[in-house]
């Protein structure tokens, strides 16, 4: 008996996928930006700690994707045009270098500034590294760079998903829904 092509991504999948969604498009928000002494406030501890929890759970939620991604079946997506297969896989990479590079970055700054990365409950680690303050405030530049960029890109990629799906018309979109939400998404189409 001939096996069917798989057509959408695995439960797990689709699961990292939207909580990384959720969590980066939250880590966003919360983030205080601006000056150090802004960020650094005591009147920003609350946000500034969600904002440190968020990325660096953002940042092993990443391992594990990849982890469960390389063992996990592919869907099989239409065929692209080379330019769009190139683009796609592209802005797949881009999009998970980011969500390494990104958190990365944060803790470096923060702890070149002299600053522990401090979480929701309490927890602090750091810092690691002897300061060397202006190269962390720079660092910390990047950072806030890197956070706008992960928007762009996450935009860009999602545009292209509501793109195949509404005027190409293929499964690319849809293999990455929920089950429950495909088939509203399809009964409305």
């Amino acid at each position: 008996m001939a096996q069917q092509a798989v057509t959408r991504y695995s439960r797990v999948a689709i699961f990292f996928h939207w909580l990384t969604v959720l969590l980066v498009i939250l880590a966003f928000i919360l983030g205080p930006g601006g000056s150090e002494e802004r960020i650094y406030a005591a009147a920003n501890d609350v946000r500034r700690h969600l904002h440190e929890t968020l990325g660096i759970t953002i940042f092993f939620l990443s391992f594990l994707r990849l982890a469960w991604r390389w063992q996990d079946t592919q869907p099989a997506l239409p065929l692209l045009p080379p330019l769009m297969e190139r683009g796609a896989r592209l802005v797949q990479y881009l999009l998970y270098l980011l969500l390494f590079i990104t958190p990365l970055s944060a803790i470096a700054g923060a702890w070149l500034q002299g600053h522990a990365l401090e979480f929701v409950f309490g927890i602090s680690i750091g810092p690691w590294i002897a300061p060397s303050h202006e190269l962390g405030i720079r660092i910390a530049d990047v950072h806030e760079f890197l956070g706008d960029t992960i928007i762009w890109v996450a935009g860009f990629h999602a545009m292209a998903a509501i793109f195949h799906h509404f005027i190409r018309g293929d499964e690319i979109l849809v293999s990455m829904l929920p089950r429950w939400f495909s088939t509203w998404l399809k009964g409305k189409a």
